[in-house]
């Protein structure tokens, strides 16, 4: 089922009389800032994480590197889980008011993580730093349901850079800091810039939003009821899932395969911080472009094009004997993620009633946080039970299945420029 000419035009007309009340230009910027700390935030600790942990007492290095997955996957899980029910309450109360309560929350418990005692209460800060995390899905629907469609690819992939990079360079960054002014100090200055992202929010970002009445909510079954091809929805959803899955499945033994492919590199920790983080630069050097590209060739073909770049990248991982061309392949990598996430967060935004646009973003940030926790887990169960190389291929085996579900979804709409046009 698609919309006719007519009444996409209908909708173009309404669309832009709604984003000539705020400048979603301006809103843009701010929240880009903000995603980008989201997804640092999430991520910076990694690389001295253990270290700070066994500053807090706990001895055994063992024990340390688990407390630090568990410190990692409490936070995404939370997130994953409670994503949903911040995506209800925004379709209630609104994007802004989520953005600022995620914010808010994430300056305490994210600026607290340098005054914890011990390993319990820093858990404990990281699992309600999931909790009432929700930033980035309500930027996306804020911006969504602002941006004129024909430049939906364009913002919305500007805006998908910011949480991506920020989680894939935040480790970069983490480190760095760590080394340069002490590890309790990076959870200050990161609680000091979530606080800047708070009052930003608060002060400049523009919503023009009624609140809805509770009893005339739409339920998540209706707003499903009112997306013309559900399969493109959960396929949609399984492209973020799987993005994820294919830039996290590595960064487990990241370090150990840079010293099996250059034994004698120098600096190792820097250097495998490096190659982790080149995706996120090549993904922020080139979606706002890839967005664009998208809006003019359709979105669902530019996706088909990320998914087999993203296949003809990922599988010479496995077969390379350099770290130098680790590092080349994961940049390279970067240009695919450009390519898929503004072309989902378009897409999504085109198939979805505004009423529930909310839910509909949150339920992609459950996926995407998903494919955060199956990657690590999936990358470090297959290098320890097989090898490194073994765990890049079994990861290309999803970027292969992703690839051939889209084809099936999008076979009917590959001789048109949009999924909405007749």
């Amino acid at each position: 089922m698609s919309i006719t000419k007519d009444k996409f035009k209908e909708i173009s007309q309404e669309e832009d009389s709604v984003v000539q009340t705020v400048d979603w230009k301006r809103n843009l910027l701010i929240t880009w800032f903000g995603c980008f700390l989201t997804g640092a935030s999430f991520s910076l600790v990694m690389p001295f994480l253990p270290l700070y942990i066994e500053e807090l007492g706990v001895k055994s290095t063992t024990q340390a590197t688990f407390y630090s997955g568990l410190a990692f996957a409490a936070t995404t899980l939370a997130s994953a889980l409670i994503a949903p029910v911040w995506g209800r309450l925004a379709d209630l109360h609104g994007r802004k008011v989520m953005m600022v309560r995620a914010s808010a929350f994430m300056t305490l418990t994210i600026g607290g993580l340098g005054f914890v005692p011990n390993v319990w209460i820093l858990l404990f800060l990281r699992l309600l730093n999931g909790i009432f995390s929700g930033y980035t899905p309500n930027a996306t629907a804020l911006i969504a349901s602002q941006v004129p469609r024909s430049k939906s690819g364009y913002a919305l992939g500007t805006l998908a850079t910011g949480y991506t990079a920020g989680a894939l360079i935040g480790p970069l960054i983490g480190g760095g800091l760590a080394q340069m002014v002490g590890m309790r100090e990076v959870f200050y200055i990161t609680g000091a810039l979530l606080l800047i992202v708070t009052l930003l929010t608060v002060f400049f970002v523009q919503e023009d939003f009624e609140p809805v009445e509770k009893s005339q909510l739409l339920s998540t079954k209706e707003i499903l009821s009112r997306i013309p091809n559900r399969q493109i929805l959960y396929g949609l959803f399984v492209t973020s899932m799987i993005l994820q899955i294919a830039t996290q499945s590595i960064e487990p033994f990241v370090t150990l395969y840079v010293r099996y492919l250059s034994p004698n590199l120098p600096n190792l920790v820097f250097f495998s911080g490096v190659i982790v983080s080149c995706v996120g630069f090549s993904s922020l050097m080139s979606s706002s472009a890839l967005g664009k590209l998208g809006d003019r060739i359709g979105n669902h073909r530019l996706i088909l094009i990320g998914l087999f770049w993203t296949l003809a990248v990922y599988l010479p991982m496995s077969m390379i004997h350099s770290a130098l061309m680790l590092g080349i392949l994961r940049f390279l990598l970067g240009f695919g993620t450009g390519a898929l996430m503004p072309s989902v967060n378009s897409l999504l935004s085109k198939i979805t009633p505004r009423e529930g646009i909310s839910r509909i973003f949150a339920y992609n940030q459950t996926f995407s946080n998903l494919g955060m926790v199956v990657g690590s887990l999936v990358g470090s169960a297959v290098a320890g039970a097989f090898s490194f190389r073994a765990a890049i291929v079994v990861t290309t085996g999803f970027i292969v299945v992703n690839l051939i579900w889209s084809l099936i979804n999008f076979r009917k709409y590959l001789g048109k420029r949009s999924l909405i046009e007749k």
